[in-house]
């Protein structure tokens, strides 16, 4: 065997999880696919976010919780163990609203999460007067902000770098470029084939993103995965005038505004479109006057990956032990779950998360 788990994905995910499997002192190898492949890891907001997340489903919501409470720990494990500071910034984010009905219609939702997590749901309103002292940028079309203190951000492409370094670091092996085309299950383990790839596990973690939704059906997964088109645009740098991220834009920490994201029903289709590069451009401005003259450096589109609840999937085939599938739509927010808690499930310890309503049977007809 050429280790005990092969990680087919070598994005925020995969590597999360892989980390985390070293850490608990497995072999491991992350197979990254080819640069054709449509890394989300690579387009993604970097938002660490509870809000709105678990309204259907309470369990997601205390999972994300969880994962965010992590946060401060998984960040300063991966610099220590990286030399990377991946510039968490956890002091809360903006929910912002532009007229009364959104707005009440996301406190109800904020009231039910915090009926089911309790006290430990840490949210605010915040009308436009207080809203200003805390955003002096915010614009008067904004009549009013979910402030939520568990929420914030990170350097996306930061993360991912400290995550491979860290991997490495731990003893894993990353190859990149390496595309998996067809995973052969065997009585010992399973032999996985493709470009670059020649390689036997005892155990695999299938976290390819929208690629599982390809390999994970020939291993008995029903994996039913779909893109959704998110566009972002960024600003040249600029002096400090966003405090928290929203859900409309960013500052990074080099100064750039990041401005997104649409949410595009598009299929395979990672194009920038005029339309909505206006669409996110009019929104920012809207909710943040002073980008009007700010120039714009770059625009890219990334896929999400999106179960059709839009919820992650945990599953192990039922018919072939030992196959994992893991799957997200939020690997920066679950980054630290992945990383520091799924591995107990993965590896049946008596102290594994309880993720039974992740799991595939969700999906029967």
């Amino acid at each position: 065997m050429d280790a005990e788990f092969a990680i087919v994905g070598g994005g925020i995910v995969g590597l999360s999880v892989a980390l985390g499997l070293l850490d608990a002192g497995r072999s491991v190898v992350v197979l990254d696919g080819g640069a054709a492949d449509p890394k989300a890891s690579r387009g993604n907001f970097g938002l660490v976010w509870l809000q709105g997340k678990g309204v259907a489903q309470p369990r997601y919501a205390r999972w994300s919780k969880e994962s965010a409470d992590l946060w401060p720990a998984f960040a300063a494990m991966l610099q220590d163990v990286s030399g990377i500071d991946v510039g968490l910034r956890q002091t809360g984010g903006l929910d912002l609203h532009f007229d009364e009905e959104t707005l009440a219609q996301a406190v109800a939702e904020n009231e039910c999460l915090k009926a089911e997590l309790g006290s430990d749901y840490p949210y605010e309103v915040l009308r436009p007067d207080t809203l200003r002292v805390e955003e002096p940028e915010i614009g008067p079309r904004v009549v009013g902000a979910i402030l939520h203190h568990g929420d914030g951000d990170v350097d996306p492409l930061a993360l991912l770098a400290a995550l491979s370094a860290a991997v490495r670091a731990r003893g894993g092996r990353v190859v990149t470029g390496a595309k998996v085309d067809a995973i052969h299950p065997k009585a010992e383990g399973f032999h996985l084939h493709g470009d670059g790839v020649d390689l036997r596990a005892e155990k695999l973690v299938l976290a390819a993103g929208l690629g599982s939704a390809v390999l994970g059906p020939k291993l008995g997964f029903v994996a039913p995965l779909k893109p959704e088109r998110g566009q972002l645009l960024i600003t040249e740098k600029l002096p400090p005038m966003i405090r928290r991220p929203s859900l409309i834009a960013r500052q990074d920490r080099a100064g750039g505004i990041q401005i997104g994201a649409t949410n595009e029903d598009v299929g395979m289709d990672r194009r920038v479109t005029l339309d909505g590069m206006a669409r996110l451009a009019a929104d920012a401005v809207a909710a943040y006057p002073v980008l009007e003259h700010a120039q714009l450096l770059r625009a890219w589109g990334a896929l999400r990956v999106m179960a059709p609840d839009g919820l992650p999937i945990y599953q192990e085939s039922p018919t072939h032990r030992g196959a994992f599938l893991v799957s997200c739509h939020s690997g920066v927010t679950l980054a630290a779950a992945h990383a520091m808690r799924l591995p107990a499930w993965i590896l049946q310890r008596a102290d594994a998360p309880e993720l039974e309503v992740f799991g595939e049977t969700r999906f029967a007809v």
